[in-house]
């Protein structure tokens, strides 16, 4: 399972021992009311923190090639994939289910800083604008982290991403025993650091594993199923823990949650893209071999099957600067407007949305319950994309929705300018802006996993997911100067990239309903190619 298993287990074994280390210290809190600020660091929680890094760096070396692949060594270059024509078999479900489990572990680590900041700013005793860095700094880790882990996915493998983003996961658990709040930005950062690399690896390895004609439908369904257990499992636990041992708590999860993924480790594969493309072919053959059925991971050539065209993916790993380079600059420029614009929007737009409605005649408390409710607004915008994802177009259906969130923006924006003050209308607007907008970042990303090559993929995914965060950024920052206080101002000019995003993927973007990741990239290299759009591989 592992390259060097002594010392990724070893190295495991050292973070385990470093945040259990800083328990004695949360423990004692139990006679302050589980406040720890002010208290000295004891030498054994000094001792626990140069431990996780000497772990992470151990676990590193674990999960590396003892030696370096060579390009086309290790069996015969292959030809064949994932047999894209098979039905979903037990292989498939078992993965679908622990990346569900891992994307919702993600998903919950940022989710949890809403339920902290309230504790933590009591206990530290902080104004509003203080406790904010928190969110600031895990916001700028998950925009770091998305880049560099996608990296890593393409250097060193999609598995090995994974795991060391949950690693990651149990180091950072000591933020809940830091008596500092210093402390808890630096590992507020790594926490978002990691989180935000582990969401689009997980996407990446899903659209290389599974059948193309299921591709579509699952990689939506599992950001969508993903998300929503994320914020459960994170308000869940902030009502049942929070009350009994204090914010602090939520970070300490930490340790079960990213064990959870370790344990787990033994059902996440490398992918066999990825491993032909690092030249270890056999590998990438036994890969294929689970979840190929009766068709032993390949596909063989006869009358009724003629071979496919070779696509030589033994190569070494490229640039950033090849996403902005031939067919797929087009496409990379639209899902970065795109990415950034939803992050300006949910970061900023909708966050001082409450404060804005009022001015238009809609009660503070039911416009905070409204927006409350969103993630129940958007379940409807996940079924219906899901569906028109796999049964219309995928390019397409992004489009529609980054089209509908413009409309919506604009329409904002009217309301703001005439000051047309009516409940009805401005409830039924923002209704609109949550679905649209849900259904935007449920694509975002799987498109992305589907359109850059294998070895690009997940620098391409890392890459599309940090515009998201990004925008957020961008979102705090204009908050500061007062750009969201001018409703219709600020709504304008958010529509722009939402707009420009859609004109350009109806301009560039191309179809992937259905159709194999290596045909894919065959109609990009090739643009005179005829590519049957709406087609679906058999």
């Amino acid at each position: 399972m592992f390259h060097r298993p002594v010392a990724f287990w070893l190295g495991t074994l050292l973070i385990t021992a470093g945040v259990l280390s800083h328990v004695p210290m949360f423990l004692m809190g139990r006679y302050t009311g589980w406040q720890m600020v002010g208290m000295e660091m004891t030498v054994e929680m000094w001792i626990g923190m140069a431990l996780i890094p000497l772990g992470l760096l151990l676990a590193w070396r674990g999960l590396l090639s003892p030696v370096k692949a060579v390009p086309g060594g290790g069996g015969e270059v292959p030809h064949f994939h994932i047999a894209d024509g098979v039905s979903l078999n037990r292989e498939h479900w078992k993965l679908v289910v622990v990346l569900v489990i891992t994307l919702a572990i993600d998903v919950m680590k940022p989710a949890t800083l809403g339920f902290v900041m309230p504790g933590m700013g009591r206990e530290y005793e902080i104004v509003r604008s203080q406790a904010s860095l928190l969110a600031l700094f895990a916001l700028t880790g998950t925009t770091v982290g998305s880049v560099v882990w996608g990296r890593i996915a393409d250097r060193v493998g999609r598995r090995a991403a994974i795991l060391l983003s949950a690693l990651m996961f149990i180091g950072t658990a000591i933020c809940g025993a830091m008596p500092a709040f210093e402390w808890n930005l630096v590992m507020c950062f790594l926490m978002g650091a990691s989180a935000g690399g582990l969401l689009p690896i997980t996407f990446t390895l899903m659209a290389e594993t599974v059948p193309a004609r299921h591709r579509g439908w699952l990689l939506v369904a599992l950001g969508g199923i993903g998300t929503s257990a994320g914020y459960l499992l994170a308000s869940g636990a902030a009502a049942l823990l929070e009350p009994l041992f204090s914010w602090r708590v939520l970070w300490l999860l930490g340790l079960p949650t990213g064990a959870v993924i370790i344990f787990l480790n033994r059902y996440i594969p490398e992918s066999p893209r990825f491993l032909s493309a690092m030249g270890r072919n056999a590998a990438a053959v036994a890969v294929l071999a689970r979840f190929a059925g009766h068709r032993r991971g390949v596909e063989k050539d006869d009358e009724t099957h003629p071979p496919a065209e070779p696509i030589d993916e033994s190569h070494p790993v490229a640039t950033v600067r090849q996403l902005l380079q031939g067919r797929h600059a087009r496409i990379t420029l639209a899902l970065l407007a795109c990415g950034t614009g939803w992050g300006l929007v949910n970061f900023g737009f909708l966050l001082w949305l409450p404060s804005n409605l009022k001015e238009l005649g809609v009660d503070p408390a039911a416009a905070s319950a409204l927006l409350a409710k969103s993630a129940v607004y958007g379940l409807p915008a996940i079924a219906v994309v899901i569906w028109l994802y796999d049964r219309w177009s995928s390019f397409k259906t992004l489009i529609v929705f980054a089209a509908l969130s413009t409309l919506t923006l604009l329409g904002f924006a009217a309301l703001g300018f005439w000051q047309v003050k009516s409940p009805w209308i401005t409830t039924t607007a923002t209704a609109l802006l949550l679905v649209s907008v849900s259904g935007v970042i449920a694509m975002l990303i799987p498109y992305a996993a589907e359109i850059y090559p294998v070895h690009l993929r997940g620098t391409g995914s890392g890459v599309i997911a940090a515009s998201s965060k990004f925008g957020g950024i961008l979102g705090a920052g204009l908050a500061v100067v007062g750009f969201f206080d001018h409703l219709a101002l600020s709504a304008a000019l958010l529509a722009v990239p939402m707009a420009v995003a859609a004109v350009m993927l109806w301009m560039g973007g191309i179809e992937t309903r259905g159709i194999k990741l290596e045909e894919i990239q065959r109609t990009l290299a090739s643009p005179g190619r005829a590519a049957a759009k709406g087609h679906r591989a058999a």
